[in-house]
């Protein structure tokens, strides 16, 4: 957090609007997104990230500054948006139940998506094998490729992490994924 921001929590919290407008002013066009991307509807998107937002400026007097504002405010947008979704979860349909249409009835036929007992086994297999050539790997190169390809984390947050610039970063992620590209390979021709 930048001292500004800082500034205007601290003046938010003793219950200055208008610091606080400055606060999120930044921050509500990617709450909207988040609510629209996890409800599909542009309506309720508005109302729960406007309701979020309340939510933020009410409990703001709560917020330590030992983390990040913009996570714990995406934090509240999100848990808004999954109480609404609770709240109006239509009722279920048994599908074991027949369904009347005037005169006649018919059950309804779900197709199962679940993946066959052979895709779970190749799944594993797979898995087990990434892992195992991951585990191959020198420390750096395996420290390296768990945080980005497994964790997903960002090339700042990594370089954070490992303390060192961008550019080395992308440096060993390149070298490690060549040397784990070399170590499947060998493993695979070991297994044909």
């Amino acid at each position: 957090m930048n001292e500004n921001e800082i500034l205007l929590i601290k003046r938010s919290q003793k219950g200055d609007i208008n610091s606080f407008e400055e606060l999120i002013k930044e921050y509500k066009k990617v709450a909207y997104n988040i609510a629209l991307k996890m409800l599909k509807n542009k309506e309720d998107a508005e109302d729960v990230s406007q309701e979020a937002l309340i939510k933020v400026y009410k409990s703001i007097d709560r917020f330590n500054m030992d983390s990040s504002f913009k996570t714990w405010l995406y934090r509240i947008v999100v848990n808004t948006c999954l109480d609404h979704v609770r709240k109006n979860k239509e009722n279920p349909i048994s599908i074991d139940q027949p369904i009347h249409s005037g005169h006649d009835e018919f059950y309804m036929e779900v197709e199962d998506n679940r993946p066959t007992p052979q895709e779970v086994l190749e799944t594993k297999l797979t898995q087990k094998m990434v892992m195992d050539a991951v585990n191959e790997l020198e420390e750096d190169f395996r420290s390296i490729i768990i945080l980005r390809d497994i964790n997903d984390l960002s090339y700042e947050e990594i370089s954070e992490i490992i303390e060192c610039n961008i550019g080395t970063v992308k440096s060993r992620i390149s070298r490690a994924r060549q040397k784990l590209k070399e170590i499947l390979e060998k493993n695979m021709a070991a297994y044909n």
